[in-house]
């Protein structure tokens, strides 16, 4: 398939026609073949997009000045804190010039063009170059009427003679998108009929497309040709389940949803709801839909808004057993609004704990990079200086917490946020560097003398990070100690070896880290408010409290849905 395939045009002629008989554009594909030397060929190359890789890029968090954040009530964790923060930041800063950009995005025409018409538009592009493929790319973002596409096929042809493999893909993904199935059935004959077989990409959009019509058998078939060569993706296989289930038969689903999770593939929240929909309509599979709230369970996955609707709907469908569901929040002290009951602790049992701190002590702390952080010997000292004092309530990364106030004052930050921390009784570690010691104008040598009176502290070599002895320090005070950080210690959680011991790490973070919601020098120091509860899906056998995102809602994976579907049975 990756080879270049050279077809006769008058051979292809017979399976190309019926994609492009456009009486609305005045032509069709007979009068451009007949233009063409009877020895002009078609040429058909496949390829990927060299711009897909590039449009793939991680958002990146920003770092943000405490005292300038608006007086957001939720804790950092919560859904669309990240978003709210971002959008406040944003405004506080110039927008950057719009620069113009080297490619810009060609305009796909309202109606079909002939091919005049196609011409002069391609000569008066800024870029000529790739014209065909970028505007069907145009044309797949607006949704464009699928004869337009159709002109742009046939006057590609008869000015090139050749239809690129990436060209007829692009297309093929249009008449998916827009559930033109007879075009989609064309596009099959004749890509079968001319490659001896299809690659993953023109597969799954057949797949896809097969799905939702009545030859949706015929998905499957295409989903065990993928199997000889590669492991199906979980897409694949929620398409096919999709279309089992939109034709009645929920036996084939079924036994297609055992397939993907046999072979360790996480599913998509739509095969999710495909199967809760089946639930609605047929009875029976109860074990096989809470199996999938246990699955979200232990894998701390929420449903999208739209999925949790049908999960709703399907318990309160259930017969006899009189599930009535309602839309809750969860009070502060982890109780649910809607039916007072109270839901789990956020805190880790004594096992999860032992477990979680001797992976962090190993993988984070003892790691192969942990040497790239500090020295041997600083951290041996560390140690050596933890055994020697008493077991911390509170362990404060001094650098990070004195920068959130006025720059210039960094020593008095620290000295006010200590202070409030003493006023409670605490036993206190402050981690800082060595160049805190020096005083300066950002580091007051009575400030300083002051933070070393009220806690116990460790400097590190400036050279150093914080971070793997702030998390030495707290584990190895015990479970009742909490850390002082804006680092969300994202990376540290992604040196853990597995899921399971990550989210064991972020449930411990979400109920351990003590972040300031509001900075003003001179005020009193007020710390965000700790979770008592963890939010996960959870049971008790006769109540189900399922957390949820809601729609259009944006949510960092560190942050945690508001929302709550509370299902009880009624008495």
């Amino acid at each position: 398939m990756s080879s270049l395939l050279i077809l006769k045009t008058r051979i292809c002629l017979k399976y190309v026609s019926p994609l492009f008989n456009l009486s609305t554009a005045g032509f069709t594909l007979n009068n451009v073949i007949s233009k063409l030397s009877v020895r002009t060929r078609l040429l058909c190359t496949k390829g990927v997009s060299r711009h897909a890789a590039n449009n793939r890029k991680e958002d990146r968090q920003r770092e943000f000045n405490i005292r300038e954040r608006p007086p957001f009530p939720k804790s950092v964790f919560a859904a669309g804190t990240a978003k709210r923060t971002a959008e406040y930041q944003k405004k506080r800063v110039e927008e950057e010039p719009d620069f113009p950009r080297k490619n810009k995005r060609v305009e796909p025409p309202e109606h079909p063009l002939t091919a005049s018409e196609w011409k002069s538009l391609k000569l008066t592009s800024p870029n000529p170059d790739r014209f065909d493929v970028r505007m069907m790319s145009s044309m797949l973002a607006d949704g464009t009427d699928i004869n337009v596409a159709k002109s742009l096929l046939a006057y590609v042809a008869m000015d090139t003679g050749t239809l690129s493999y990436e060209l007829l893909l692009r297309y093929l993904t249009l008449c998916v998108g827009g559930s033109h199935h007879s075009e989609v059935f064309d596009m099959y004959d004749i890509m079968r009929s001319r490659f001896r077989t299809l690659d993953t990409g023109a597969s799954s959009l057949f797949i896809k497309g097969f799905s939702r019509t009545e030859r949706w058998k015929e998905a499957l078939t295409i989903l065990e040709n993928i199997k000889r060569a590669i492991t199906p993706s979980p897409r694949n296989y929620g398409d096919t389940i999709a279309g089992a289930v939109l034709h009645g038969d929920g036996a084939t689903a079924w036994a297609l949803y055992a397939e993907l999770m046999e072979k360790g593939l996480i599913p998509n929240q739509e095969t999710w709801q495909a199967l809760f929909q089946c639930g609605l309509s047929h009875q029976g599979h109860e074990d096989g839909l809470q199996s999938i709230l246990l699955h979200m369970r232990d894998n701390q996955i929420y449903p999208e808004e739209t999925l949790v609707k049908d999960i709703k709907a399907w318990f309160e469908s259930l017969p006899e057993q009189k599930w009535i569901g309602s839309w809750s929040t969860v009070h502060p002290r982890g109780v649910c609004r809607s039916c007072q009951a109270e839901l789990e602790s956020i805190q880790l049992s004594q096992e999860e704990y032992a477990q979680l701190k001797d992976r962090v002590m190993g993988d984070v702390i003892q790691g192969r990079d942990v040497f790239n952080k500090t020295t041997p010997e600083e951290l041996e000292s560390f140690k050596n200086f933890v055994k020697r004092k008493p077991t911390f309530d509170v362990v404060i990364d001094g650098l990070n917490v004195a920068n959130i106030g006025i720059k210039g004052n960094q020593s008095q930050t620290l000295l006010e946020v200590v202070s409030e921390l003493e006023r409670q009784g605490l036993v206190i570690l402050v981690l800082g560097r060595k160049h805190m010691q020096r005083p300066s104008r950002s580091w007051d040598r009575n400030d300083m003398s002051l933070v070393q009176q009220k806690a116990h502290c460790f400097f590190t070599d400036n050279i150093s990070e914080d971070d793997p002895f702030l998390l030495y320090a707290t584990l190895h005070s015990g479970n009742h100690c909490n850390f002082v950080s804006r680092d969300l210690m994202r990376d540290h959680k992604a040196c853990l070896p597995d899921g399971a011991t990550r989210r064991l790490f972020f449930k411990w973070q979400r109920g351990h880290q003590l972040v300031l919601s509001s900075y003003t020098p001179g005020k009193r120091v007020r710390f965000q408010r700790i979770l008592t509860y963890d939010t996960i899906v959870q049971t008790n056998g006769g109540s189900w409290h399922i957390p949820y995102d809601e729609n259009g809602a944006e949510r960092c994976t560190y942050e945690v849905p508001q929302k709550w579907l509370c299902l009880t049975r009624a008495k």
